[in-house]
């Protein structure tokens, strides 16, 4: 159930008997040879699919986020803090003030996550309210799908390459990039970041068999329905 397929009086004939909802969230940034809206595609499709079978409503994704780190490859869109929390305050209040009291956030972006301390003091201040942060890739039972299937896997690599982020005439490269240096990209500013990344595949394959990238998804499908759907207080 899309918020945009839906006008006002639908949501607040809902919203009385259903207070949860979904929003998902990702980041526009280089993904190697991948689109560089694979996190908010991914985040979006992965919230509406699970949220279908349950009826609850799923709002459009929030496509920018916290990707300072990419900021030299072009094309990456990257919030300062102050803004994005900003922003997430503001829609987490027109939620609230919607009536909506469970919010199952979906992320699609490591670099989202120091939003959760913001939601930690905005619960504190909306007691009434509940919100789950998911980060849906990296969920308990999806990254033990992916563990299986290649224990090397990361940003821009395979494990992100699914049929609607890859693009068309775009081929992948069909060696197995070795790793980066974490620790050092980790004190990397932009530019140090490209010069050290090149392609910005951090290591492992480019793609890999669509069964694959399906098997992980039916996980990811069913555990962040059942988050939907179950455990609230």
């Amino acid at each position: 159930m899309k918020i945009a397929d839906m006008n006002w009086m639908q949501v607040e004939a809902r919203v009385r008997d259903d207070d949860r909802c979904v929003l998902p969230i990702g980041s526009v940034e280089q993904h190697a040879y991948l689109s560089l809206c694979v996190d908010m595609i991914l985040a979006e499709r992965v919230a509406a699919e699970a949220a279908e079978p349950l009826g609850v409503p799923v709002f459009p994704v929030l496509p920018y986020g916290l990707a300072t780190g990419f900021l030299d490859y072009p094309g990456t869109i990257s919030l300062r803090m102050s803004s994005y929390l900003s922003v997430m305050e503001d829609i987490l209040e027109s939620l609230y003030r919607g009536g909506f009291r469970r919010i199952v956030i979906v992320n699609g972006h490591g670099g989202n996550t120091p939003v959760t301390s913001f939601i930690s003091e905005w619960m504190d201040r909306r007691r009434e309210a509940r919100v789950k942060f998911h980060d849906w890739w990296r969920a308990p039972r999806v990254w033990s799908t992916v563990m299986e299937i290649d224990p090397a896997a990361s940003h821009a690599s395979w494990m992100e390459n699914f049929p609607w982020t890859r693009l068309a005439d775009v081929a992948m490269p069909a060696e197995r990039k070795p790793s980066i240096d974490f620790t050092r990209l980790a004190m990397s500013n932009p530019a140090e970041k490209r010069a050290l990344l090149g392609d910005g595949n951090y290591n492992g394959l480019y793609q890999r068999p669509d069964e694959d990238m399906m098997a992980i998804w039916k996980v990811a499908v069913e555990e962040t329905r059942d988050l939907i759907a179950s455990n609230w207080p």
